[in-house]
């Protein structure tokens, strides 16, 4: 989200002003960030105040860790019905923050000569699966963890609405790749739940136990994994969807279910993030400092930026000025780690609401990349709307170069499907009036176009990260 659609770029893990690339990457100075604990206050403060509308229960979490040690500061509470602070043993949903650990996996996989980075990644899966070639070229394990495998964002639509594994492996068998593995750079959520697939059959280990016992557990991040200990429920935040409610777990969400490896449903806290910040940045003693500088070294130039793709982190900058950057979302939570590897200084920013916090970290961390000017949230009000004006709107709808969306009664409200590599699971929208709709879980709405006779011929799609509106033309 936020890292979950490439529309909200950030849902796909990268957020939109990373992805932009040349103009920020210019920006970087190396001047230190300098904030005192009431600076960062300040800043987060703020920053709820715009997204919770004058609501309780939403908050955020920053931790700084450097040479003079590390520290927490923290604003708001757990949710409205859980009136305790927010503090660094919070505990949140990473989003595609969880693709870095992923990514260290696999370079710990590599180091211990178990998997190789040119090889094709079918050497590793069962003889049964069938992956895509193009031009004589297999997708390796390099190509998945770099999103230069050509595999798209997401499968297509299940027919049943329903997704497993197998449903996943039968998109791939039948999948054409447009440009040849290695030839270009795309996001792929799919792609790292194959190299999941992969490390945990070459391991004969479940993905997530195998995470916990080659990563989390040597890093002593005893606060985090997939599976919500005793301990980690007691201290869980309440996520909160774009209308502020309580928003479900993603690892709950048809087919993001099935996408561990892609970071849905991992979760973690700011103090252990420190803790992950402190073993990559030599603080500590780590066995898997190697992995570290290996999934750090390993890099391709992502198209149209200055920014690099390392093995599951972007790198932006160049020389001494570089910084380490991921970012996560889901439909209630947001998370950034960003960290200096020149200067040892690392950032945690998090966040128990739908929005981005990438900004955020990356000023802490460097005081002249800008934060990003932020609208208010706006809490939208339902209204009821009959049968008959909602079928009005129902239909296909196409924009060009994006694909066919798809508007649906089920029964006393409309559904609303995008293509595929939105990444977006099939949402409910909500009248506020007869042309304009909402959905709860993301700041998405949709503006329904009547002709003279009052049919509807069109709509307009607002995506949810504040990108342009797109105009699409009812079809069929």
């Amino acid at each position: 989200m936020p890292a979950i659609s490439r529309r909200e770029i950030s849902a796909s893990g990268i957020s939109a002003a990373v992805l932009a690339g040349n103009a920020l990457s210019q920006k970087i100075l190396a001047r230190p960030g300098v904030f005192a604990d009431a600076e960062i206050r300040k800043i987060l403060s703020d920053r709820v105040n715009a997204l919770s509308a004058g609501r309780d229960g939403i908050g955020m979490v920053a931790g700084v860790i450097g040479p003079e040690g590390r520290r927490i500061v923290a604003i708001g509470r757990r949710g409205k019905a859980d009136a305790r602070p927010l503090t660094g043993n919070t505990v949140f949903e990473f989003g595609s923050v969880g693709k870095a650990f992923t990514a260290l996996l696999l370079a710990d996989t590599v180091r211990r000569g178990e998997v190789s980075l040119d090889n094709p990644v079918a050497n590793y899966l069962p003889r049964s699966v069938k992956l895509p070639i193009r031009n004589r070229r297999a997708i390796t394990v390099e190509d998945l963890a770099t999103h230069m495998s050509g595999l798209p964002f997401m499968p297509n639509r299940s027919p049943s609405g329903a997704y497993a594994a197998a449903d996943l492996y039968e998109f791939l068998a039948h999948y054409r790749l447009t440009r040849d593995p290695g030839a270009g750079w795309e996001y792929s959520n799919l792609g790292y739940w194959l190299l999941g697939e992969a490390l945990a059959a070459r391991a004969h280990k479940d993905f997530r136990v195998l995470l916990r016992e080659r990563i989390l557990a040597p890093l002593k991040m005893a606060h985090s994994g997939f599976s919500l200990s005793p301990q980690m429920k007691a201290d869980m935040a309440t996520g909160h969807d774009a209308s502020l409610q309580p928003s479900p777990p993603l690892s709950d969400v048809q087919i993001y279910n099935l996408m561990p490896a892609a970071g849905a449903g991992f979760y973690s806290t700011a103090d252990d993030a420190l803790t992950f910040l402190s073993a990559a940045m030599g603080y500590n003693r780590s066995p898997l400092a190697g992995a570290v500088a290996l999934s750090l070294g390993t890099r391709w130039p992502i198209p149209g930026s200055a920014n690099i793709q390392a093995l599951g982190w972007t790198l932006i900058g160049s020389g001494n000025d570089r910084i380490v950057f991921r970012d996560g979302g889901t439909f209630g939570f947001a998370s950034c780690l960003v960290w200096d590897r020149n200067r040892r200084v690392g950032v945690v920013v998090l966040a128990n609401v739908v929005s981005d916090v990438g900004d955020i970290a990356r000023h802490i961390l460097r005081p002249d990349f800008p934060l990003a000017k932020q609208t208010p949230t706006v809490v939208h009000t339902e209204i009821l709307l009959d049968a008959t004006a909602l079928q009005r709107c129902a239909g296909r709808y196409e924009i060009q170069g994006e694909g066919i969306f798809i508007v649906a009664l089920e029964g006393s409200y409309l559904s609303f499907e995008a293509p595929a590599d939105w990444g977006l699971p099939k949402l409910r929208i909500r009248p506020e009036s007869r042309q304009d709709f909402f959905a709860s879980e993301l700041p998405l709405r949709v503006r329904f176009e009547f002709g003279a006779d009052g049919s509807v011929t069109g709509m307009i799609v607002y995506p949810p990260r504040g990108q342009k509106a797109l105009a699409a033309q009812k079809i069929g």
